[in-house]
């Protein structure tokens, strides 16, 4: 009996090893990646985690990933792309909503491309001919922009992260702020919900109210938004364009050309359902 016993307990013995053997080949760590920001973190305020930083660490996309990306709740709720930039962000204290919006950018393309590759295709429209067909872009050829080309538009950097920009007509200075994640989100939820209610939209000065800090000084935000309304076309054009100039990011520009009528021009390439929701 106690002979049994023995040979029973050092045949059983060998299976936890087994086991531990078989759970260790099966886990390992999840790659990762150091993204460079085109803001190189000089527009974040201090004691943000990337205050001062050039790059962000990220996580390769997984097969978990994948499944937030599909979530038919989570698209319905629009909140599929954030919750997967903050599942793949490696640092935890790196809140998504206060990630600026060309970061943002900078870190969905190295997500596609170490998840899909940097082949993308999907559907353009000709602005020729209005033609809808499929173009193949080359996401390892996208550029990041500093934001550091002004051109001929009058911008002046603060201290504070902000820019001071004198509009030609009215002659005010108009203090701007880059949009954040959150920021772009609120904008974007305003616009539906004014087309679910069917109510005029105002896609154009919503976005000035949300960029303007100040207008000569004042701050008030009543004061802001009466002269919103009120800011002639000539400077609200100039405001918005002298805007895109001081946004660091991902320079999307890239060539098209049109198989029905031969059109060719350079196009932003479309970040449509295509780019995370891959058919390869």
């Amino acid at each position: 009996m106690r002979d049994n016993q023995k040979r029973m307990t050092a045949a059983a013995d060998p299976a936890p090893q087994a086991s531990e053997s078989n759970a260790s080949a099966l886990n390992f760590a999840t790659p990762t990646e150091f993204v460079d920001l085109p803001s190189k973190g000089a527009y974040y305020s201090e004691g943000h985690p990337l205050h001062g930083q050039s790059s962000i660490e990220i996580k390769f996309m997984t097969a978990r990933d994948e499944d937030i990306l599909t979530s038919p709740t989570l698209l319905k709720k629009g909140v599929a792309i954030d919750k997967f930039l903050q599942n793949i962000i490696v640092n935890r204290a790196i809140n998504v909503d206060t990630i600026l919006s060309g970061d943002k950018n900078a870190i969905l393309v190295a997500s596609r491309i170490n998840g899909f590759g940097a082949e993308y295709i999907t559907k353009v429209s000709c602005p020729a001919c209005q033609n809808i067909a499929e173009n193949k872009f080359d996401l390892s050829d996208v550029e990041t922009y500093a934001g550091d080309d002004f051109g001929e538009h009058d911008i002046q950097q603060t201290d504070t992260g902000t820019f001071m920009v004198t509009l030609p007509k009215t002659k005010a200075i108009a203090e701007v702020r880059l949009l954040t994640s959150k920021d772009e989100n609120e904008l974007a939820m305003a616009m539906q919900r004014k087309k679910k209610k069917k109510m005029a939209e105002t896609n154009l000065t919503d976005q000035l109210r949300k960029i303007i800090v100040t207008i000569n000084g004042v701050d008030d935000q009543r004061l802001l938004s009466q002269f919103v309304s009120n800011l002639p076309a000539f400077d609200s054009r100039y405001l918005r364009s002298a805007y895109l100039k001081i946004v660091p990011g991902m320079d999307m520009k890239q060539h098209f050309s049109c198989e029905s009528c031969g059109y060719e021009q350079e196009v932003d390439i479309p970040m449509t359902v295509d780019f995370f929701w891959s058919k390869q």
